[in-house]
């Protein structure tokens, strides 16, 4: 495909921002052209920082087994993080400020060294993180009815919309980021269960396979960067009204409040 064809379907992801899906971008791209979907995903992360958005770290998707079956792939992929993207705890979040909006718990990295190596090793990765905390993840997709196949996921920026990071920060000595329980609920309800197994089979896989990843592309990993490093358990749809509590055994807890 020629760049212009990427300019257009970047546009047309970001028009949705707006409001109103659109119909799956793999109607338009090979189905499975991881490449060109990331192009998709750097025009738009380009056109964004042009208009002064920040970018402040990276999440990885499709981390667990269940998922990529679903999607017929056998690989994570990626999104940016951008500063506009974080939300404070206790801060009322608007439901329409993400399409299609769901939850999710995971373990998120702070990074306090770069980690521009193309081939990391998990030793790379722990000597770069500073901080490990409990995270909340509020994707949405720009795709109508999350009918999403890996290229269209890719394209909208891995199905990024906002997140919160929860505490204490903790230093990863003595943590068992791989046993670590979640359980997230709603309401006082459990809603998901899961744990750092479930992350591609540790937090710091994930991690290698995303410094890798983003190095090779152009874009590696910075000091100061946080890392969302995949989902522990389902993804839950949010309504208006909802708050989510998540705990991580040994981390502490994160949670998120949508505004009625």
């Amino acid at each position: 495909m020629q760049s212009a064809s990427y300019e257009r379907l970047a546009a047309a992801l970001r028009d949705a921002y707006a409001g109103t899906p659109i119909s799956p971008l793999r109607e338009h791209l090979p189905p499975s052209d991881v490449d060109a979907a990331y192009a998709v995903q750097e025009a738009n992360t380009s056109y964004w920082q042009a208009e002064g958005r920040r970018v402040v770290g990276c999440k990885i998707g499709l981390t667990s087994p269940a998922v990529q079956k679903q999607l017929g792939v056998d690989r994570p992929d990626f999104g940016v993080l951008f500063a506009d993207m974080a939300v404070g705890e206790g801060e009322p979040i608007a439901v329409g400020r993400v399409l299609q909006p769901k939850i999710e718990a995971e373990i998120a990295f702070i990074l306090d060294k770069d980690l521009d190596l193309e081939h990391p090793t998990a030793a790379d990765v722990i000597a770069s993180v500073a901080y490990v905390l409990p995270a909340l993840e509020i994707v949405g997709s720009r795709i109508a009815n999350w009918d999403i196949r890996i290229v269209d996921t890719v394209a909208d920026n891995a199905s990024s919309g906002l997140f919160v990071l929860g505490g204490p920060a903790r230093r990863l000595d003595g943590l068992d980021l791989r046993g670590s329980s979640m359980v997230m609920t709603r309401g006082g309800q459990t809603v998901s269960e899961g744990s750092g197994a479930a992350c591609l089979g540790h937090p710091l896989n994930a991690a290698v396979w995303l410094a890798g990843e983003v190095a090779r592309r152009g874009r590696p990993l910075r000091a100061g960067n946080v890392v969302l490093t995949g989902a522990l358990g389902p993804m839950v749809p949010v309504s208006p009204g909802d708050t989510f509590e998540a705990t991580v055994a040994g981390l502490g807890t994160v949670s998120a409040t949508f505004a009625a």
